[in-house]
């Protein structure tokens, strides 16, 4: 029908608009990031050599923060483990033990208490999904660009700590978990991240940067 063939034409563009919105906000940090790599490589040789071991353990100390910060944060999804299990079964849920506690990852079912378990879960999981590629793109950047990749994983760390937040406070509403504006952020350094790592390793291997 008519009414049928616009809503998909109305669909198509509208997933075509998001897709080419994703795709330019990935096009602006990536290409910044290289413009601000570069800047730094040409322009920052004093910084460098009067304070290049500094400036390079700011990234790893970083990442470091970030791995304790992950590590406690896996308490936090221990005790909701235990809290909305407690609830579930008070609220006459069937077969707790079996669906809610370990060696469950997630909890069974679509009740509200285990959609919100769900979601403190995933604030701990995605977690992992990331950080490897943070931290070798970051620790690969700041071989050569110690202060684009010190900042590029400050931003990484802070929109983790706040999507991760966000994840926690949605109360099942996996939706709500960009609430604070910063969450955004962890892409923007992700992001950074992989175009430093990738940057450095040309430049190390075109011979333009010396690691001995």
């Amino acid at each position: 029908s008519v009414v049928n063939r616009k809503t998909r034409i109305l669909f198509s563009s509208l997933k075509h608009s998001l897709v080419t919105m994703s795709l330019r906000s990935i096009a602006l940090v990536m290409g910044g990031t290289a413009i601000g790599g570069y800047v730094e490589f040409s322009r920052g040789s004093t910084i460098r050599e009067s304070h290049g071991a500094q400036i390079t353990a700011i990234t790893p100390a970083i990442l470091l923060g970030c791995g304790f910060w992950s590590l406690f944060h896996g308490f936090t999804v221990g005790r909701a483990r235990a809290k909305f299990a407690e609830m579930a079964r008070k609220d006459g849920e069937k077969d707790v033990d079996e669906r809610y506690l370990l060696p469950n990852l997630y909890a069974q079912g679509t009740s509200k208490y285990a959609r919100a378990f769900n979601c403190v879960q995933r604030s701990h999981q995605h977690i992992f999904e990331t950080f490897t590629t943070v931290a070798v793109g970051g620790l690969t950047g700041a071989v050569v660009f110690p202060i684009c990749s010190a900042l590029s994983t400050l931003m990484y760390t802070v929109g983790r700590y706040y999507l991760s937040r966000g994840y926690v406070e949605t109360e099942g509403d996996a939706s709500k978990r960009y609430k604070y504006p910063l969450a955004k952020f962890m892409w923007f350094g992700l992001l950074g991240n992989i175009t430093l790592g990738t940057m450095s390793c040309f430049i190390v291997a075109s011979g333009k940067k010396k690691l001995i």
